[in-house]
């Protein structure tokens, strides 16, 4: 029998506005020791010297951070044209000059090859890693590192601003495994100079947008009076894409006990949705999600159950 985790079974996602010089990590650890939370994990890393929307799950809902990370993120950046950085934003030392600076024009001619799927290199400080170890660790220590391009989508990229000539605003929608720092680089590339990206805000994250996000100094992590259930949004949050599928208290608990459902009475309740073999659905029960599960010949089988518990007072 495993031990049982310290904490408690705070279940949800929180939406938090990172500030700037902290890790996501930095993140999660504080707001497990604000909340008390048993467990806690974040839907998808956002540099020291970026800010804005990180998805933070809290209890079952780590079993659903993969599908925040797969979904579609926004941002907005500022590229500095005139130097290339060595980790191409601000914190890395300066590799390369140049004296061009692109205009509107120029800028806006070169976009369009950066849309739709398009291969990226990764920055070699990034935490991909090569030969078990992280590209970062391997660059901070002069190693040489070689990274291989790699399939990306760019729904979305718009200048939106020029506010100096060194200087370019951009609005970027983008698909899982972009780079912003990347597509700076190489956008000032395209452009005939170098440039970094010296602001980066994420703006949106699958469904959580800025609007939905809150401070690390809100009143739900106020250990005295805390305000923690205001702001916490259910599990099933992140899973809009895939088909919720209402089932009888008695299917729920076959679910919850790892039992298959027989899939079609389940289906025929469920009006003109079409069922496709492997298929990952939301099994709910009495409005609380039960378990992703998964649609294998006739049956909805599940894949992670997810355990609904009133965190101690």
């Amino acid at each position: 029998m495993g031990r049982k985790r310290k904490g408690l079974p705070i279940t949800g996602w929180l939406v938090i506005d990172k500030p700037l010089g902290i890790t996501s990590n930095d993140v999660v650890t504080r707001v497990r020791r604000s909340t008390g939370a048993a467990k806690v994990g974040h839907g998808g890393t956002l540099d020291p010297l970026a800010t804005g929307v990180l998805p933070i799950a809290l209890g079952e809902a780590t079993k659903t951070v993969s599908y925040a990370m797969d979904g579609t993120k926004q941002y907005r950046f500022h590229i500095t044209f005139g130097e290339a950085r060595e980790t191409d934003d601000a914190e890395g030392a300066v590799t390369k000059t140049s004296d061009v600076r692109p205009d509107k024009a120029a800028i806006e001619a070169v976009l369009p090859q950066f849309i739709g799927p398009i291969q990226q290199t990764p920055p070699i400080y990034s935490a991909i890693k090569v030969q078990g170890k992280r590209a970062y660790e391997l660059a901070r220590n002069d190693q040489e590192v070689v990274l291989e391009p790699r399939t990306i989508n760019i729904i979305d990229l718009t200048l939106v601003d020029m506010p100096d000539a060194d200087t370019a605003v951009f609005d970027c929608t983008s698909g899982k495994g972009a780079y912003m720092r990347a597509l700076a680089r190489d956008i000032a590339l395209a452009c005939g100079t170098v440039g970094y990206i010296s602001v980066l805000r994420r703006t949106a994250v699958g469904p959580f947008t800025e609007s939905d996000a809150i401070s690390l100094d809100h009143p739900a992590f106020d250990q005295v009076n805390p305000a923690l259930d205001k702001v916490l949004r259910p599990v099933e949050t992140v899973l809009a894409d895939i088909p919720a599928l209402a089932l009888t208290e008695t299917e729920a608990n076959r679910l919850r006990n790892g039992q298959p459902v027989p899939m079609l009475p389940v289906a025929q309740r469920c009006g003109d949705w079409t069922a496709e073999q492997g298929d990952i659905v939301s099994a709910m029960a009495g409005g609380r999600m039960v378990a992703l599960a998964r649609i294998a010949g006739a049956e909805i089988q599940p894949v992670r159950i997810i355990h609904h518990e009133t965190p101690n007072p």
